[in-house]
This record gives structure tokens, C-alpha cells and sequence, in this order.
């Protein structure tokens, strides 16, 4: 299965794929790390265009074939970002399950972007305006997942409520679980 997370900086999508990842034993798969270990070197990061994402799909495609499930972290904000993940899991034979994660109290996003701090070596956090600027195509394929008054671990239950009812998960994403899960 491919389960792709999609959104706004700050509203909560790296902190419910880990524990959408964990939880299920799958591959969390961040587009952030990617880019911060491409432009470590010193590439500039206005150069990235589109490899993060390039590099993110190449490495789900492996993962997805190996058998394994795949928790994709990014902002997907254009139909063309999204279209390769949709190709990957026809390719691959799973399910996709595509989710944008929106953060509708205003107030809350922004304080949640304001007050981030990185967590990536070198990592530039987008500031409150650069978010307000970004163009978001319609995305009617995706679920919605408002993370503005939900904690992780119910953001985590209402999307596998949303998978489908034969969707796999791993043996390690069972451990720890108790019988109310």
C-alpha cells in the first residue's frame, strides 16, 4: 500500500506519518529529508525544482516492490507532483490512498509555523507569508484530514479507517498495540 500525505508546512503531516509509519511498520518516506541531503553538498537549494520528489518516487517504487508499505511525507501541492505517486502504485501492483492534511483553525497553523524549529541539519523553515503564497491545485482524489484540533494518534486511526478493509500491515506495525486499537 502507498499511503501519501500531502499539505501546507505546518500542519501537522510529518508528525502523523511517523506515527501512521510506526504504527503500520511501513517506510516513512519524506520529501524534507530527501531535499536537505540533496542540497547538503552544496547545490543551491532554488536548483531542487522537482528532484526531491524524483528521487522520493524512485525509492517508494523499491520499497513498494520489496513488498513493503510506503508512508510519503510531502507537500504535493500540483497535480504533476501528485501523478507519478498514482503511476508508482499501478507499477507496483498496491493501493493508493491519497490524504491532504489541512490545518483549518488559522490561528493555530500559523503559530504551529512560527514556532517550528528544524529538525534537519541546514533545514530552512518556511516562514508564515511563504505559506500563505503557495498555489495548491485541487486535489478531489484525496481524503481530508483536518489536523487543527485532532491529536496524532486519532489522525492515525481516522486514516486507516479510510483504507481499504484487505490494506496490509506489516508485523511490525502490530507490535505495541493494545486490543482497544
Amino acid at each position: 500500500m502507498l499511503i501519501v500525505l500531502g499539505g501546507l508546512p505546518g500542519v501537522g503531516k510529518t508528525t502523523i506519518a511517523r506515527a501512521l509509519a510506526r504504527r503500520r511498520g511501513a517506510a516513512h518516506l519524506r520529501i524534507d529529508s530527501i531535499e536537505q541531503a540533496i542540497i547538503a553538498p552544496g547545490m543551491p537549494a532554488a536548483d531542487m525544482g522537482p528532484m526531491g520528489y524524483g528521487v522520493a518516487c524512485a525509492v517508494a517504487r523499491d520499497i513498494l516492490s520489496a513488498g513493503l508499505e510506503v508512508v510519503a511525507d510531502c507537500v504535493n501541492p500540483i497535480d504533476a507532483a501528485r501523478q507519478p505517486w498514482r503511476r508508482i502504485a499501478v507499477e507496483c501492483a498496491v493501493p493508493i490512498i491519497e490524504i491532504r492534511v489541512v490545518c483549518s483553525d488559522v490561528v493555530e497553523h500559523r503559530r504551529r509555523v512560527e514556532a517550528r524549529q528544524p529538525d534537519l541539519v541546514g533545514h530552512v523553515l518556511p516562514r508564515w507569508e511563504d505559506v500563505l503564497s503557495r498555489r495548491i491545485d485541487p486535489w478531489p482524489q484525496a481524503h481530508v484530514l483536518d489536523a487543527a484540533s485532532v491529536a496524532p494518534d486519532q489522525a492515525v486511526r481516522t486514516i486507516e479507517a479510510w483504507l481499504p478493509p484487505d490494506a496490509h500491515r506489516s508485523r511490525a506495525g502490530t507490535q505495541g498495540l493494545s486490543a482497544a486499537d
